[in-house]
């Protein structure tokens, strides 16, 4: 274990940030001592996996949708508790448990946004759009690290456990009440790609706003030089 890692300060701003606060270290701390960090970490892989391929097997059946559902908090239970079971535990590696974290994330975001893509639910290219307008706000944060050493990792009040509890509420509304298609131009389209296109223009129009903020920072950090 790195006795120090990367120098950032961590701050959250989710809608659900102080419930997880309040719920994480005690799930944490019921799990048993068998349990560690790297087991949940490779749990939120697999889920990842499991929920991309639900959504795309519900091209044969829509009742997919709730394996993905299930597949969504499963990946809440991996993903959120790796870290936390390191710090209550007191068995924090920074380095390695920052480069994983988020090299794991990328995978995750990558799989599900394809999985979405790949259902009859929502257009590929929305799928993405997503992904990659995910990971250009996670470059962003990693650049903004390294310059200010703070580490945000979220975009206003939406992150990763909202747009979990968003999939699940779209899922099962997609299996009592099936979106209804409908035409923008020659391009079938459902509440998917509506909602998952406007994610995708907030995270483009949020990452301009934070690169034009740190932009004006850094320049008072550093005037330019006559």
């Amino acid at each position: 274990m790195a006795a120090e890692g990367p120098s950032h300060e961590r701050t959250s701003i989710f809608f659900l940030a102080r419930f997880e606060r309040w719920a994480l270290p005690r799930l944490a701390s019921s799990l048993p001592r068998w349990v560690v960090p790297d087991h949940l970490t490779l749990l939120g892989i697999l889920a990842a996996t499991w929920i991309a391929v639900a959504y795309a097997l519900s091209n044969r059946n829509e009742a997919w949708l709730w394996a993905a559902s299930a597949g969504l908090v499963v990946h809440w239970f991996g993903d959120s508790l790796d870290g936390t079971l390191a710090r209550v535990r007191k068995i924090e590696r920074p380095r390695y448990g920052f480069y994983l974290d988020h090299l794991t994330d990328a995978y995750s975001t990558t799989a599900i946004g394809i999985g979405l893509g790949l259902s009859p639910y929502m257009l590929l290219s929305v799928g993405l759009a997503i992904v990659i307008a995910y990971l250009v706000l996670s470059i962003n944060v990693y650049l903004e690290t390294h310059a200010f050493g703070e580490f945000q990792f979220g975009y206003g009040w939406m992150g990763p456990t909202e747009a979990r509890v968003l999939l699940i509420a779209l899922n099962t509304l997609a299996l009592f009440r099936p979106p209804l298609p409908f035409h923008i131009g020659v391009v079938g389209a459902t509440i998917f790609d509506v909602l998952g296109a406007a994610a995708a223009l907030g995270m483009a129009s949020l990452l301009l706003t934070r690169v034009v903020k740190n932009l004006n920072r850094l320049a008072a950090m550093e005037p330019p030089r006559s």
